[in-house]
């Protein structure tokens, strides 16, 4: 980055002031995880400040006594946020573990991290990563993450949410601050890297991936995974090479994304290309985004669609794992071809509404195998049947696209299509519909009684779900389902738009009717 460009951007993080009409929103750090901020509306200095001190206060309320997990990734606003929540978790006087050589940390080794300490003490640790995952790069993002080891649910973050917003108001009295030399002479070094490398074998396979010979290619696009993959590439012989080592908070080498905004989703086409481009190099090629939560699978026939890797990773992981009577986990948005997959298997689905938080608990218990989001998020247990992170992981479903090739001798989207081929081919879309915030509320009231239909593009309704058969949470919306289609609908929480999701097993035709069917819902539903 050139200094100019940095100094710019530093003089925007601490220059900015909050809106005292516009208080702490929950996208700061998000009830499922991290958001994308804007820079001067939610993730000024004085909002890490808040939420930093918010955290200190209450953490103990949340069953954290112990030491807190400190990391950041690649993102220009992220070291100085870093630097800001250091200084206040030291002045309240917290054993803070940082990065050991001061570099970046991906989301799921601050998980690992939790977990293995949690596992070994009676005072429990938790963590906090400051990210906006694959968002562009002037955003921002807080991310806590409590001893479970996963993202923070409602109920912590709204009482973090409310401590922090009551701090703002009166003017951050309450806040307590040393300096970063001083705050940086109390933290203790911590090598999550080194950890997560001497761990991972117990959850994938990495004997068989090197034995494989496997030509690997790896992305980290611009993001904390970087080292994470040398690193494993050197500790376990495999034949790794990591195509793009270049580390810049501008991420100016990026492609951009399908709307012309620079964004580093390793799910998007777009964002991909690079990768892309070499991909017949390889035999298997894996991107993550910044904070490597997800994952994008690119085989020599392209990059996967997410729903289709998730299936065939399932199918993998329950014909593989000895874990009696665990269920597969999903959102309520994800392909239902997971359901088709896991009763193939004998396994029970847990369906949830979207957020990987409500895997957490599932994860944890060892009563959950696998928990997967449409947005290429998911993680699963170890061989043992413990947790291995209970946060979204790419770097561990990029290494078992690799174990799935190794042991098959057949990439994740050639089983993908055994799968579609033997239980029937999945068509799915997301459409986004700008939608006013009166409108968002309306929509997220919906009942089963808006539905007035029996039929679904031509099948009988089974069912009109506004909570999750799972856990019986709200869905935040509506979804209908038949034998071989759905749709849900329910507003965003960060953008003023609904999403609309469709799925039929009956082709692209169908899929329309589908979706028009759930269009002409969300129409009667706001008329």
């Amino acid at each position: 980055m050139e200094p100019n460009e940095l100094l710019r951007l530093l003089t925007l993080y601490y220059e900015a002031q909050p809106d005292p009409e516009n208080p702490l929103e929950r996208v700061a750090f998000g009830t499922s995880g991290h958001r994308g901020t804007s820079l001067k509306a939610t993730f000024t200095e004085a909002h890490v400040l808040a939420i930093a001190q918010a955290i200190a206060d209450l953490r103990a309320g949340f069953g954290a006594t112990g030491p807190l997990f400190l990391a950041k990734d690649t993102h220009a606003l992220s070291e100085p946020a870093w630097a800001t929540a250091l200084g206040v978790f030291a002045a309240n006087g917290i054993e803070v573990r940082i990065e050991a050589e001061g570099g970046y940390t991906p989301t799921p080794l601050v998980s690992l991290a939790i977990l293995e300490h949690n596992a070994h003490h009676g005072a429990k640790a938790d963590g906090v990563l400051l990210t906006p995952s694959h968002n562009p790069p002037e955003d921002g993002g807080f991310k806590y993450n409590p001893p479970t080891g996963g993202p923070a649910d409602t109920r912590t973050t709204r009482a973090i949410e409310e401590r922090a917003n009551a701090l703002l108001k009166e003017g951050l009295k309450g806040v307590k601050r040393l300096s970063l030399k001083e705050a940086l002479s109390r933290a203790k070094p911590f090598d999550y890297a080194g950890l997560y490398v001497a761990r991972v074998g117990e959850a994938v396979d990495l004997e068989a991936i090197r034995a494989s010979g496997l030509r690997i290619g790896v992305d980290p696009l611009g993001g904390a995974s970087l080292k994470v993959w040398e690193r494993l590439a050197e500790a376990h012989g495999l034949n790794l090479e990591v195509v793009n080592p270049t580390l810049d908070p501008t991420f100016r080498f990026m492609p951009p994304d399908h709307d012309g905004k620079i964004r580093m989703d390793c799910s998007s086409p777009h964002a991909m290309a690079g990768l892309l481009a070499l991909r017949e190099r390889f035999d298997l090629a894996i991107g993550n985004d910044p904070d490597a939560d997800r994952h994008g699978i690119v085989t020599p026939r392209g990059l996967m669609n997410p729903n289709h890797y998730l299936a065939a990773a399932l199918h993998h992981l329950f014909a593989t794992r000895a874990w009696p009577k665990a269920k597969a986990g999903k959102t309520a948005v994800t392909s239902a071809l997971l359901d088709r997959v896991a009763q193939a298997l004998g396994r029970e689905v847990y369906e949830t509404p979207v957020g990987f938080k409500y895997f957490v608990e599932g994860l944890l218990a060892g009563w959950l195998g696998f928990g997967g989001e449409e947005s290429a998020g998911a993680s699963f247990l170890r061989f043992d049947g413990r947790p291995f992170s209970t946060d979204k992981d790419g770097i561990l479903m990029g290494l078992l696209a690799a174990e799935l090739m190794a042991k098959r001798g057949k990439a994740p989207d050639e089983l993908y299509e055994d799968l579609a081929e033997a239980l029937g081919r999945p068509y799915y879309l997301r459409k986004d519909l700008p939608l006013a915030p009166e409108a968002k509320a309306r929509l997220s009231r919906l009942t089963p009684e808006a539905v007035r239909v029996k039929e679904l593009a031509g099948e009988p309704i089974l069912a009109v779900l506004t909570r999750a058969p799972g856990n019986g949470e709200p869905l935040g919306g509506l979804k209908v389902v038949a034998e071989n289609a759905w749709f849900a609908v329910r507003p965003s929480g960060t953008e003023d738009v609904a999403k609309v999701y469709a799925e039929s097993f009956k082709g692209e035709v169908h899929l329309q009717e589908v979706l028009e069917a759930a269009l002409a819902l969300v129409v009667q539903a706001l008329a």
